[in-house]
């Protein structure tokens, strides 16, 4: 089960396809990533298309180095590795036909297909239901938060004007107009 779930972590996902890339299948198989190219490319047609497998971009070997340096594995290189996908790693049994690379094979072809089953047991209908229901109650607590402030607000705003009025009250009364003093001429 541990060598399952090794293998799981060396599992990528990259263009949207699960892949190993060559230099952890090397590892795998106990062999240098040299000699496992060497072979890929000496049998180039069994890998056509990108289905089987395809060579990273600078970006993406970065972006999936980024999970692989967390873990101390990071690796400086030369080339751009090769991605394998499922059917790419069944095929390099027939290029590689050691017993070690057979062994490891089967259990890579494990790992896949324990993936594959973890994910088809998810569902995603009920997911939907779940985050459906959590945006609904966020949705009624954030309108109930906002009709508890608008009453603050209208009571404050009665009291603002009690205040006011009392204010007001409160005031003294405009002084009359004064008749003026001196000599008044008509």
């Amino acid at each position: 089960m541990k060598e399952i779930t090794t293998i799981q972590n060396k599992i990528h996902e990259i263009r949207g396809q699960r892949v190993m890339l060559d230099f952890d299948l090397a590892q795998l198989y106990g062999v240098e990533t040299a000699q496992l190219k060497r072979q890929v490319k000496r049998n180039i047609e069994r890998f056509e298309g990108d289905d089987f497998m395809f060579e990273l971009t600078w970006d993406e070997l970065l972006r999936c180095q980024n999970g692989t340096l967390k873990n101390g594995r990071g690796q400086h290189h030369k080339y751009l590795p090769f991605a394998f996908t499922e059917m790419g790693v069944a095929m390099l049994s027939s290029v590689l036909r050691s017993t070690t690379a057979i062994n490891i094979n089967r259990s890579i072809m494990r790992a896949f297909v324990t993936m594959r089953q973890a994910l088809a047991t998810i569902s995603v209908p009920d997911k939907i239901g779940e985050l459906e229901n959590k945006i609904e109650n966020l949705r009624q607590e954030v309108e109930d938060i906002l009709h508890d402030q608008n009453d603050i607000n209208e009571s404050t705003r009665a009291q603002l004007d009690a205040i006011s009025t009392a204010l007001t009250e409160l005031q003294p009364p405009e002084p009359r107009p004064r008749r003026r003093i001196g000599f008044i001429q008509d």
